[in-house]
């Protein structure tokens, strides 16, 4: 019976931890304003692979998959595969990472990043929708609007990341977006998020 329980404790924080369930449902359809000003719908992408990425630019992780071109790597490799990028940023106003139009352009710039569209979610409503816990948290939606792949961007996650080389890891977005293209399934649909904390108003 001791044993039993602990497998079901196991069984219960491991799902907590990688469990989605949004995976193979239609992803939620969302409208938010990009940093142009013009309001995005991801419904209106359908037809079309999609990239959600959650980011926080003051947030470690996400500064160091910047700095060292994993991000921008993986942007290109998923415009170069008809796909479309939307960044969000639902850091609330005075927390962390959070951002004007101006300011959101610049960061683009300034780290020759190439995302479609940059959206705001000041009130966090979208990100608690997909439940995104951190900075990255990353999401891929196949062509029908169907959620395939939720968590990390990659593999290098865990201890000494810092110091690790994130473009000899295993990216799973490219991963997933090549499986997807193929017509096959997504071999790791859910992974465990890493990175700040998003930085909701509650």
């Amino acid at each position: 019976m001791k044993i039993f329980l602990n497998l079901l404790t196991i069984s219960l924080l491991s799902g907590s931890c990688f469990g989605s369930t949004l995976i193979d449902q239609k992803a939620p359809d969302f409208s938010l304003f990009d940093s142009y000003g013009k309001e995005i719908s991801l419904n209106s992408f359908e037809g079309k692979k999609v990239v959600i990425e959650w980011t926080n630019h003051g947030c470690p992780f996400v500064a160091k998959h910047y700095k060292t071109g994993n991000m921008q790597s993986t942007q290109e490799f998923t415009i170069e595969n008809d796909a479309i990028w939307l960044s969000v940023i639902s850091s609330a106003p005075g927390t962390q990472g959070f951002v004007s139009s101006a300011e959101a352009n610049e960061l683009t710039a300034s780290r020759e990043a190439s995302p479609s569209h940059v959206l705001f979610d000041p009130t966090g409503r979208v990100g608690k929708m997909y439940n995104a816990k951190t900075t990255p948290h990353m999401y891929i939606v196949n062509k029908n609007g169907v959620l395939k792949y939720e968590g990390a961007i990659d593999d290098a996650g865990g201890r000494g990341f810092m110091f690790k080389d994130l473009l000899n890891a295993t990216n799973y977005i490219k991963k997933g977006l090549i499986e997807l293209s193929t017509g096959n399934k997504v071999s790791t649909p859910v992974t465990k998020p890493y990175g700040c904390s998003v930085k909701y108003a509650s």
